[in-house]
């Protein structure tokens, strides 16, 4: 039983953690084309928009994982 609670805390950190490494990849990209002069402003939106959806669910998660105590 344990291996269980073991393995998906593992599979939780693991998608966290590729959560995190997608949202820091659109940083650069988004950096990037900023940089651009003829960037494309609709990408740069659409890339901002997926950062940020990607940031909530990251909050998201770590709220999860986060135990409830009593008070």
């Amino acid at each position: 039983m344990t291996d269980n609670v073991n393995t998906d805390a593992f599979s939780r950190l693991q998608h966290l953690k590729e959560l995190r490494v997608a949202h820091r990849d659109l940083d650069v990209a988004i950096a990037a084309l900023a940089r651009d002069l003829d960037a494309d402003q609709l990408r740069v939106r659409r890339l901002k928009k997926e950062k940020l959806r990607l940031k909530d669910i990251i909050a998201r998660l770590e709220s999860a994982m986060i135990p409830d105590l009593n008070a």
